[in-house]
């Protein structure tokens, strides 16, 4: 079992892996795809697309933050949101092979999900084992 000062440095990475969605959801929800890093004006159909994922990219660093209050009981949720993130990364490879390189911070995004996020799930799963394996 993980002593409590690596239990509560991972609380705090899941805590700073959450507030991404929040505050990049809400500014793409605001915003658009005009404001992204590296965005421009583009059609009506792709904004409304846009605004409308972004509320569940915001919906997902809430719940991480709800899996906070009791992250033991709550480890299951935890990896499923931070498995969904890492998941995200395969389509954005998806988009480099067929449109090319994205922004700087986008390509940044496509590490932090494709080996940070799974990387914490891991720790996650090791300082919060299953119930089995405990």
């Amino acid at each position: 079992m993980a002593d409590t000062r690596e239990r509560s440095l991972l609380l705090s990475t899941v805590g700073v892996l959450g507030a991404i969605p929040v505050a990049t959801g809400i500014l793409g929800i605001l915003g658009g795809p005009e404001r992204a890093p590296g965005g421009g004006a583009t059609t009506a159909s792709v904004d409304s697309e846009y605004r409308f994922v972004n509320v569940f990219w915001t919906a997902a660093g809430l719940l991480l933050w709800w899996t906070l209050h009791r992250p033991a009981e709550r480890s299951t949720g935890t990896r499923a949101v931070l498995g969904l993130a890492a998941f995200g990364g395969l389509p954005r490879l998806l988009s480099v092979i067929r449109v090319g390189l994205p922004h700087p911070v986008f390509r940044a995004t496509i590490v932090l999900e494709l080996a940070v996020v799974p990387l914490v799930m891991i720790w996650h799963r090791r300082v919060f084992p299953p119930a089995g394996d405990q």
